[in-house]
């Protein structure tokens, strides 16, 4: 996988994002904020956000010895 920099600042929305999903308490202000943060950030680095999203979700969702 392409290695992407990611800042802390997304990580943090998307644990705060899944954190609510699997509460079942997602808001729309959260998801929002997530969406536009993956945007932005992919936008500033001229990177696919589809790409940018799923690099975070991996990292959050699916930690492997090489995120710690």
């Amino acid at each position: 996988m392409a290695d992407i920099d990611i800042p802390e600042s997304l990580i943090e929305l998307e644990r705060k994002a899944w954190a609510e999903q699997q509460a079942g308490a997602l808001t729309v202000e959260t998801a929002a904020a997530v969406q536009q943060a993956y945007t932005e950030h992919a936008v500033a680095k001229g990177l696919s956000r589809y790409e940018v999203e799923r690099m975070v979700k991996r990292l959050v969702r699916h930690p492997g010895p090489d995120d710690a």
